[in-house]
């Protein structure tokens, strides 16, 4: 049978090369969606990713794990293995020993407001397309740093 809604379905889509960092990501959905609205998701990422993405997918309709999404569509898949389609608000991060390297990304469009943040900062926050914490052009200067094996937190409509 298959499941239709307006739910945000999660991703992580990590690069697996050599680093002896390990991070952790807690994901809330707070858009009150279909798909655990308020829910709280977990993902340990292990030693070894040097890089990632995160991002939601709505409109998303699937039959057992074949499906389509309007937003951050992995070719179909239930579970991506290459980046979504376009547009699609993207946490970004790089792991890289003693410092991690994390942003906010509106080049390939805006889906979903996100807040994005480390175990002891605020954050960066983008509720709109327009959003100043975000890359809006691969040149702009919106990396942030902190220290290595931090620990981050996604949430989606914060």
């Amino acid at each position: 049978m298959a499941a239709s809604s307006s739910s945000i379905l999660l991703l992580l889509a990590a690069t697996f090369t050599a680093s002896a960092s390990a991070a952790t990501f807690t994901i809330k959905n707070n858009c009150g969606f279909t798909l655990n609205p308020g829910g709280t998701w977990t993902i340990n990422v292990p030693a070894g990713t040097s890089s990632g993405r995160v991002w939601g997918r709505t409109g998303c309709s699937f039959n057992g794990n074949s499906g389509s999404c309007q937003t951050g569509d992995c070719g179909g898949a239930l579970a991506c293995t290459l980046s979504g389609k376009p547009p699609m608000t993207l946490a970004e991060f790089t792991i890289s020993g003693s410092q991690d390297f994390y942003d906010i990304s509106v080049i390939d469009g805006f889906n979903i407001s996100m807040a994005f943040s480390y175990s002891t900062d605020v954050g960066l926050v983008c509720k709109d397309s327009s959003c100043p914490d975000a890359y809006h052009q691969p040149n702009d200067m919106k990396t942030h740093v902190c220290g290595g094996n931090s620990n981050y937190q996604v949430t989606f409509c914060p």
